[in-house]
């Protein structure tokens, strides 16, 4: 009967005390080159109610409307001003034709909010508020503790807030108001919100050449920035009052460049008016002003 060679014994070194571990937890490290980073992907949330957010819509219930804008005599804009209106998916089809000749000239449509989100009604609202012979533009609803700034401007950019060299199509707008979700500055201090707006803005120009319009009220401005003066330089002005008058602007603006000036307008409720003539306007739309 042959026998069974048995195989030669393994020596076995004792390892010290807490070793083991060590080991196992090398070995479940993930392998990287030194220097290097694992990058964490964002997660992409989705707003709950996209459709209630439009441009102003939590202005009014913050800061309320003064008796003098409650309602607008129909045609009172001055002769120095060019009327506007702004519309989002709360509007549904908008009777472009019927505003033209109610003398208005420039409209902004809501296209995007978050990563997520792009307004059902956009095609038909920007294209026909262009169809009828106005000057047109986009606007983005902020939300900036979903992602980075940078992150909602290409979102903005590719998904209708782009812009094009035609004379009829104004920079995108980047609303910048009240959480309709939660806490009022977004949980980000002042710091931390002026970074995202800087990412966004810088962001939409790479993607666009254009500096975006902000929109966002002085008492919000205020209190989410500190008052910061860092954009007054390059991006025109949007600001919502309901009243009488546009008021104090924010930190590092001279002068405005839109007015939202009533909620509760004819046809659509809001209303704006361009501070300066149509051929201002054009200027605008144009980009002229980017190379002066």
């Amino acid at each position: 009967m042959p026998l069974r060679r048995s195989a030669p014994a393994r020596r076995t070194v004792p390892l010290a005390a807490g070793s083991l571990v060590s080991l196992v937890t090398v070995l479940a490290l993930p392998l990287t080159l030194p220097g290097t980073a694992l990058a964490t992907p964002e997660v992409a949330k989705t707003p709950a109610h996209p459709e209630q957010d439009w441009m102003g819509s939590t202005i009014a219930a913050h800061e309320g409307i003064e008796q003098a804008a409650a309602s607008e005599p129909r045609g009172a804009w001055p002769r120095k001003s060019v009327a506007g209106v702004d519309v989002s998916s709360h509007n549904g089809k908008v009777g472009w034709a019927k505003l033209r000749r109610m003398g208005v000239r420039f409209a902004y449509v809501k296209a995007t909010e978050g990563t997520s989100y792009k307004n059902p009604y956009f095609t038909q609202q920007y294209r026909g508020a262009f169809n009828v012979g106005m000057i047109h533009g986009a606007y983005h609803f902020a939300l900036p503790d979903h992602s980075s700034g940078a992150t909602q401007a290409r979102y903005f950019a590719h998904h209708g807030g782009g812009w094009s060299r035609d004379g009829r199509t104004l920079p995108g707008a980047l609303d910048m108001e009240y959480n309709p979700y939660g806490a009022t500055c977004y949980d980000k201090s002042h710091g931390a919100m002026v970074s995202w707006i800087a990412d966004f803005v810088r962001a939409y120009r790479e993607e666009t050449g254009r500096d975006a319009v902000i929109y966002t009220s002085t008492n919000w401005w205020k209190r989410c920035t500190g008052n910061s003066s860092r954009f007054g330089g390059s991006n025109p002005l949007w600001i919502p009052r309901y009243g009488s008058s546009v008021g104090s602007l924010p930190g590092g603006w001279r002068f405005h460049s839109i007015w939202q000036h009533t909620s509760s307008g004819h046809t659509v409720g809001d209303h704006n008016r361009f501070n300066g003539p149509l051929s201002r306007l054009k200027v605008m739309a144009y980009g002229a002003d980017d190379d002066d």
